[in-house]
C-alpha cells in the first residue's frame, strides 16, 4: 500500500484596535502553509510511474518526476526525441566493419548493443518500452538473415518505436510491409495462384495478423470479455476460408532495394532487410477478396490498394481496440486488468477525444493513469529485473559510449533476449494461467521457474560482485555499475531503504523484506561501507518480494 504524508495546516485569524476612538480591524486571513517540496506520497507515485515506464529508474529521474507530477512526466515523455537503435548499429558497422567470420567484435552483435545502449541511457524511456512491449506482440525473432545481419532486427525495433507514439494503423501497416516480418511469418515472395504449379498464397501471415496481432480467436466486448452465442459459446472471429482471402491480399509482395541487395525483382533471394518490401502486381493475386464484416475489395485494384483497404479492415474491427489494449494494460501495468480497465482503455483506442481512432499516446495515457494502476501487480520479467538493476545503478562502459553488451550470459539464465522469442507465439502466452494460481492470468509465470529464479539470482550477483554487470564482446570496455550512492547512504539505514524502496520496488517495499535488509546491514556493522551496500542491494534484488510489482510497505 503507498503510504501517505499528512501536512498539518495551521489557520491564523488576529484582529487589531487603537487610538483613542473606537474602531475595529479586518480580520487577516493566512494562507495555509504549503509543502517545501514533493510529499512523500508524490515520490511513491513517482517511483510506481517509474517502475512501470522504463528500464529502470535512476534517483535523479524520481525525484524529477516526484517534482513535476505524472501527467508533466508523461507529456515531457510523449515529446521527447526518438532514440533510435539503427544508427547505433551503423556506428558500429562504420568502426569495426563487417566481417561475419573473422570480425571482432561480430558484427552479429551490433544490434544487442544498440539495445543495451539505448535502454540504459535513452531519454525516451516509455518509447523505448512501449516498443519492447510490442516486440512480444508483433513477434519476429532472430533466425537466419535475421541473425546475420544486425541491420534487420534495429531496423524492425526502431519501426515499432517510430510508430508507438503514433497511430495503430500506421504501425500495423509497417510491420506488414517490414521485411523482417515477410521473412518471419514468410509473406515475402508470397506469389499468386498457380494452378498448373499447383501453389498457392502462403497463409502464414495472413492467420497471425488475425490472431495475434490485431483481433485474437473469438469475438470480444468492448470489456475484454468474449461474446456468446445463443448456445454459451464464443464466437470465432475469423474461419478457414477468412484465412485464404486474407491470404491472397498479402502476395505480390518482395524485398526493397538497398546497396547490397540492388536489383528490384519478384523472388530476389538476396534479401534487403532494412526498407520496406515492395509490391510486384504481376504477381498479386487479382480478383475480389471477402473479408471481414462482409468487406468486398474490388477488382482490379493495386496490390497496395489491397493491402491497405485489409489493414483498415482489420484496424476497424472492434476487436482489436480490446484485444491489443488488454495486451497493453498486462505488458506495462498489470496481469488481471478488471473488465472496466479495459473498456476504458478500449474507449481511448475508439476515440481519443477528437475522433481519431488508434491513437497510441491516448491509449498509453489512459493505460498508465487508470484508477487501478495504485493497485496493479504482476509479475516482473527476469530479463526486465536485470535491465532494471544495471539501470538503476548506473551501469557504463569506461568510456561512456560503447555499450558492447553482448546478452548471452543474461540470456541463458533468464530464458530471454529482445527479439529472441521461441515462436510467433512469444516468450508466453497472455492467457497463462499458472497451475495453483487460482485462475489468475499472470503470463511472465510462463518462463518464471527453478531455472530462471537461480538464473535471475545470479545475474545480480554478477552485477554487484564481478568485473562486469553486464557480459561485454572481446576487446571492448567492461560495462559496470556505480553504487556510490549506496555506499554513501548505508550508515543511514532508514534512508538506504527508502532509496531502494523507491528505485526497485516502485515505492512499497514489503515489510518482511525491509527486516531482512536491516538486519544484515546491522550485522555486517564492521564491514567497509561499500561490501555492505552490496549486501544490501543483493539481498533486495533476490528477495522473492521483488519478483512481483505491487505490494505493501
Amino acid at each position: 500500500m503507498l503510504r501517505s504524508l499528512t501536512v498539518m495546516m495551521l489557520l491564523c485569524l488576529t484582529a487589531c484596535g487603537g487610538g483613542s476612538g473606537s474602531s475595529s480591524g479586518a480580520p487577516v486571513t493566512v494562507e495555509p502553509a504549503q509543502p517545501s517540496g514533493p510529499t512523500a506520497q508524490d515520490y511513491n507515485n513517482a517511483s510506481l510511474m517509474l517502475d512501470l515506464t522504463t528500464f529502470g529508474p535512476t534517483y535523479a529521474e524520481v525525484e524529477q518526476v516526484a517534482a513535476q507530477g505524472i501527467a508533466a512526466y508523461l507529456n515531457d515523455q510523449f515529446q521527447q526525441p526518438l532514440g533510435l537503435h539503427e544508427p547505433i548499429v551503423r556506428r558500429y558497422i562504420q568502426d569495426y566493419g563487417f566481417d561475419l567470420i573473422n570480425g571482432v567484435p561480430n558484427p552479429v552483435l551490433y544490434r544487442r548493443f544498440a539495445f543495451f545502449e539505448q535502454a540504459l541511457t535513452a531519454e525516451d524511456q516509455l518509447r523505448q518500452l512501449t516498443a519492447y512491449a510490442l516486440t512480444q506482440i508483433f513477434v519476429v525473432s532472430q533466425t537466419g538473415p535475421l541473425q546475420n545481419n544486425p541491420l534487420a532486427l534495429s531496423n524492425y525495433y526502431d519501426t515499432l518505436l517510430i510508430h508507438s507514439f503514433g497511430n495503430f494503423r500506421e504501425l500495423l501497416l509497417a510491420v506488414t510491409l517490414h521485411p523482417a516480418m515477410g521473412f518471419y511469418l514468410s509473406h515475402v515472395n508470397n506469389g499468386k495462384t498457380d494452378l498448373e504449379a499447383n501453389t498457392f498464397p502462403d497463409e502464414n501471415y495472413a492467420r497471425e495478423v488475425m490472431q495475434l496481432f490485431t483481433i485474437g480467436l473469438y469475438e470480444l466486448n468492448q470489456d475484454g470479455s468474449q461474446k456468446l452465442d445463443g448456445n454459451g459459446r464464443p464466437i470465432p472471429t475469423y474461419d478457414n476460408d477468412d484465412i485464404q482471402e486474407f491470404a491472397k491480399i498479402f502476395t505480390g509482395l518482395s524485398y526493397g532495394s538497398t546497396p547490397y541487395s540492388q536489383p528490384l525483382f519478384f523472388g530476389k533471394n538476396n534479401p534487403a532487410l532494412d526498407t520496406p518490401m515492395v509490391m510486384f502486381d504481376d504477381f498479386h493475386e487479382p480478383g475480389e477478396k471477402y473479408l471481414l464484416n462482409n468487406l468486398v475489395v474490388p477488382a482490379g485494384q493495386t496490390g497496395m490498394q489491397d493491402i491497405e483497404m485489409a489493414v483498415d479492415n482489420l484496424f476497424n474491427h472492434p476487436n482489436t481496440g480490446p484485444f491489443i489494449g488488454r495486451q497493453l494494460i498486462q505488458r506495462l501495468v498489470t496481469s488481471n486488468p478488471s473488465p472496466e480497465y479495459v473498456a476504458r482503455v478500449s474507449a481511448a483506442f475508439a476515440d481519443d477525444g477528437s475522433g481519431r481512432r488508434g491513437n497510441m499516446q491516448a491509449v498509453l495515457r489512459a493505460i498508465l493513469t487508470d484508477p487501478e494502476v495504485a493497485q496493479a501487480s504482476r509479475v516482473r520479467e527476469p530479463f526486465r529485473r536485470f535491465l532494471a538493476a544495471n539501470r538503476s545503478l548506473h551501469a557504463a562502459p569506461a568510456d561512456n559510449v560503447t555499450y558492447g553488451g553482448t546478452g548471452f550470459v543474461a540470456e541463458y539464465l533468464t530464458g530471454q533476449f529482445v527479439l529472441h522469442a521461441p515462436s510467433v507465439f512469444n516468450f508466453y502466452s497472455p492467457f497463462y494461467r499458472p497451475p495453483g494460481g487460482q485462475g489468475a492470468i499472470s503470463p511472465e509465470m510462463q518462463i518464471t521457474n527453478e531455472d530462471t529464479a537461480v538464473g535471475v539470482i545470479n545475474l545480480m550477483a554478477a552485477v554487484l560482485y564481478s568485473e562486469e554487470s553486464i557480459r561485454t564482446a572481446r576487446t571492448l570496455p567492461a560495462i559496470t555499475v556505480d553504487l556510490s550512492e549506496f555506499e554513501a547512504l548505508v550508515t543511514d539505514t532508514p534512508a538506504f531503504l527508502q532509496r531502494v524502496e523507491r528505485l526497485f520496488y516502485g515505492g512499497a517495499m514489503p515489510q518482511r523484506t525491509r527486516e531482512v535488509v536491516t538486519n544484515a546491514l546491522s550485522q555486517a556493522a564492521a564491514a567497509p561501507a561499500l561490501d555492505r551496500a552490496k549486501l544490501a542491494l543483493y539481498l533486495s534484488l533476490i528477495s522473492p518480494e521483488q519478483v512481483a510489482t505491487g505490494g505493501e510497505s
